[in-house]
């Protein structure tokens, strides 16, 4: 158990971004999933630009690593781009 007045704080803020994060992760994630199971391509080149920023946004937080981020826009601009 925390003693410090800090220490109770910083628990406190990091219960916070556990849950932001947790939230912001579970999203982008779905969003991931709905963009590849589109299957007309105007819908996906709609979409794919918000999902992109979504990604980009947890890899500035540092809540995922840049190179995870960077895989997946990489494949997902794929994916649109290959659709009929």
């Amino acid at each position: 158990m925390a003693h410090h007045k800090s220490a109770k704080k910083r628990i406190r803020q990091d219960a916070i971004r556990r849950i932001r994060n947790r939230f912001y992760k579970k999203t982008t994630r779905t969003s991931i999933k709905q963009l590849r199971s589109l299957e007309e391509k105007a819908a996906a080149e709609q979409f794919l630009p918000k999902v992109l920023s979504m990604i980009d946004r947890l890899a500035k937080r540092g809540t995922w690593h840049k190179n995870k981020a960077s895989n997946l826009k990489g494949k997902l601009m794929r994916h649109v781009a290959h659709l009929g």
